[in-house]
């Protein structure tokens, strides 16, 4: 830097420091020419040399200047009129935009490469602040997990709602405190308004609405021990005399659907029905001893003397609605498993032939058939448990009708 003094004034220029034609330092050039320069005798910068080295350094840098002075002013170019065209779109729009969570996405990752005092002198569809609330967004909903959630609480899991609904059904008198504790007993903590709510998705009334609406089938399993049931079915028998229906009365004990012949006749009539409920209540044999309630039907065969006798011994003869076959649900069960199994395959000549059928069915009724009331079992298994070694043998009743497959004891 050179100052120099003129007219008074003080003046500050600026003096390149290299040569303008040849791009070689004046100082270097000096080093040279002059001939007191230790340098300018050893023939390092021959004059012809240095001149077309600066010269080919001069043509590179013009023409990487020159083809960088293009590529930006077409950049430029591009990127005016796409602001333009952005201008021109949001005119036409008259309104701000909508955009897609895709759209967003693509516009954020865009914008966080640019820094924000740019994007400010741009023109563009929304503000840099947008944009970075959208990127904030985005980045929130990778951790978000409420699309895995349903709305408002979570449910009530299954096995919660079933023990909920077991309890409240096997116990009418509990009420929603009731059920809160022992559903804590079993380490499930549980409101009272949720207990509420299970019970009247499942159309089940409150404790004591509840209580009072005992059904025939909770009635009989609360008291299965002293029920029994009694029914008659008839049978087509040929005789001397041609067809002859026989009645079969039979009583069963509910708890262990135990079933007894009482008696087989042509024509039932009150004295043959005092003597069949003699001998039912027989204190040696009687099949109801220990027994309070005998259900049956309204027919007229059940008498005044036949429900006295069975008071004399402390049984109560309970008369069920008419035409309500359901509510003697397992005698009407009985009468169709002995027909379909036995009766209506059997052509009957006699009293006795009925007899025999109606014996062997009720030996392979008790020991050699399974019930699905009982768990599948068996009511009086011949050996108890069962062998698992042992040769398979099959048993036969009528002729074959009736089998029972068993192992051979040891």
């Amino acid at each position: 830097m050179a100052v120099r003094s003129s007219g008074g004034r003080l003046r500050a220029e600026l003096a390149p420091s290299y040569c303008p034609k040849t791009h070689v330092s004046f100082q270097h050039c000096r080093e040279v020419a002059e001939p007191g320069c230790p340098r300018a005798g050893e023939g390092h910068w021959p004059e012809g040399l240095l001149s077309s080295h600066a010269l080919a350094v001069n043509q590179l840098q013009i023409l990487l200047l020159c083809l960088a002075g293009w590529i930006n002013r077409n950049q430029q170019q591009v990127i005016e009129y796409l602001q333009e065209e952005v201008q021109v779109l949001k005119e036409q729009l008259g309104k701000q935009p909508r955009f897609n969570d895709d759209q967003r996405r693509r516009l954020a990752a865009k914008a966080k490469k640019i820094d924000a005092q740019r994007l400010k002198g741009l023109t563009t569809l929304v503000s840099p602040r947008t944009l970075l609330e959208w990127h904030q967004r985005l980045v929130a909903r990778k951790y978000d997990g409420s699309a895995k959630r349903a709305p408002g609480r979570p449910p009530t899991p299954r096995e919660v709602r079933e023990l909920v609904l077991r309890m409240a059904r096997e116990n009418r008198s509990w009420g929603y405190t009731r059920l809160q504790g022992a559903l804590r007993n079993l380490g499930h903590e549980i409101g009272r308004g949720t207990i509420a709510k299970v019970l009247k998705e499942a159309g089940m009334d409150p404790a004591p609405e509840r209580q009072k609406r005992t059904t025939w089938k909770e009635f009989l399993r609360t008291h299965w021990d002293v029920l029994a049931a009694a029914d008659f079915f008839s049978v087509e028998v040929w005789t001397a005399l041609g067809l002859v229906r026989y009645h079969v009365f039979f009583v069963m004990r509910l708890a262990t659907r135990e079933v007894h012949i009482a008696g087989i006749t042509p024509e039932p009539n009150g004295v043959w029905m005092k003597q069949m409920a003699r001998n039912l209540t027989d204190g040696l044999d009687g099949f109801l001893t220990g027994c309070r309630y005998l259900i049956h039907d309204r027919a007229n065969v059940f008498t005044e003397g036949f429900g006295m006798i069975l008071q004399s011994s402390g049984i109560e003869s309970v008369r069920l609605p008419a035409c309500s076959p359901n509510l003697n649900a397992h005698a009407e069960r009985f009468v169709r498993t002995i027909k379909e199994s036995c009766l209506d395959q059997m052509v009957l000549f006699g009293e006795a032939s009925l007899h025999r059928a109606t014996s062997d069915f009720l030996l392979h009724y008790h020991q050699e058939r399974n019930h699905q009331a009982l768990e599948n079992k068996l009511i009086r298994p011949e050996f108890n448990p069962l062998p698992t070694q042992g040769a398979i043998r099959c048993r036969k009743r009528l002729g074959g009708l009736l089998r029972y497959y068993y192992r051979e004891a040891a």
